[in-house]
């Protein structure tokens, strides 16, 4: 389990695998291929505040799983990440999920402000403006 005294970097973010995908309730299909999937992890993870981990740590043999608070522009949210690892050990596939559900759907706003204008933005485009 990683220290949660300590600031969290999730490691596997530097070792993500040609051809990883990221699926997420906040997000419509899922995203490929490390370029894709980095930029907007790495978006992603500006977005939270007050970060709060509750676990961080292996999940079976070839798995990693977070578990945190957070608040997104002041909307409280809850996040589980599960990475699952390739043979390689290499991250093959992420799955994040927001609750409650209002929580999601203010991220995924967000995350379609932040890639709007560009080709991933594909991926919020379905997002409910008003909700």
């Amino acid at each position: 389990m990683t220290d949660m005294g300590t600031p969290y970097y999730p490691k596997w973010l530097d070792n993500l695998a040609d051809d990883v995908t990221l699926e997420a309730a906040a997000m419509d299909g899922a995203a490929h291929g490390a370029e894709d999937v980095g930029a907007i992890l790495v978006v992603a993870r500006q977005q939270y505040e007050n970060q709060v981990f509750s676990y961080a740590g292996p999940c079976g043999d070839y798995g990693f799983v977070e578990d945190y608070t957070a608040e997104v522009r002041g909307v409280p949210t809850r996040v589980i990440v599960l990475v699952t690892y390739n043979a390689m050990g290499q991250t093959q596939r992420v799955v994040v999920n927001h609750r409650p559900r209002s929580a999601l759907l203010a991220f995924s706003r967000l995350m379609l402000e932040k890639f709007g204008g560009t080709p991933l933005a594909k991926h919020w485009e379905g997002t409910p403006l008003g909700a």
